[in-house]
């Protein structure tokens, strides 16, 4: 079996969107009006499930360095990883540390409580919405209330985008969002997102 390396599978694999960086980054739109969509692929992401009152889940957040959010659309976050709140007793941990590593690491701190601890980044990409648009762009077919006095930085909720079921959080007040639909749909996503900028690349109309 090939070593999982730079220099093996790890080095030929080839993102849900790979195809379509050009179309992303032409898509650009600069000025009071801009908005930008790029792929970040690969990062990985942890389904975990944990009774949030038990002693496993104490050692979790010791392991992952941040509380675990108790509530609907909460997030929290430390130096390495970020945790979305996603049901009760059940959290998406995204981080840029390697898989393998990290779910031994949550396993190993969940011991033998009830739970489960599943590399789940293979399931979805990321995308990253970016600039004073972002939120006109998203509300174009999005049902949430994005307005800033309801969603803001921070914030991460399942809904849809366009017909897309998408995790969508909101990183900072730029705005910027990051969407995670499953990877055999982000190519409908993107293009749908890159079909809904195309608008700002003009002067406002009155």
């Amino acid at each position: 079996m090939a070593e999982l390396t730079e220099s093996g599978p790890v080095r030929l694999r080839r993102s849900p969107l790979a195809h379509l960086e050009d179309r992303m980054r032409a898509a650009t739109v600069t000025g009071a009006r801009g908005v930008a969509l790029t792929e970040r692929p690969f990062l990985t992401m942890v389904n975990l499930r944990v009774d949030p009152a038990s002693e496993a889940a104490d050692r979790i957040e010791q392991a992952l360095g941040a509380p675990l959010p108790r509530q609907c659309g909460d997030t929290t976050s430390s130096a390495a990883h970020a945790i979305v709140w996603l049901g009760p007793d059940e959290w998406l941990v995204l981080s840029p540390s390697e898989a393998t590593a990290l779910v031994a690491e949550l396993k190993e701190a969940l011991g033998g409580a009830p739970g489960s601890v599943v590399d789940v980044s293979a399931n979805r990409t990321t995308l990253e919405l970016t600039g004073p648009a972002a939120r006109q762009v998203l509300e174009k077919g999005c049902p949430l209330d994005l307005h800033p006095r309801v969603f803001g930085p921070g914030r991460a909720l399942s809904t849809t985008v366009g017909p897309v079921a998408v995790l969508l959080w909101q990183l900072d007040e730029a705005p910027t969002y990051r969407l995670f639909p499953r990877s055999s749909f982000a190519d409908y996503l993107a293009r749908w997102l890159i079909d809904a900028m195309s608008e700002y690349d003009g002067p406002e109309m009155p």
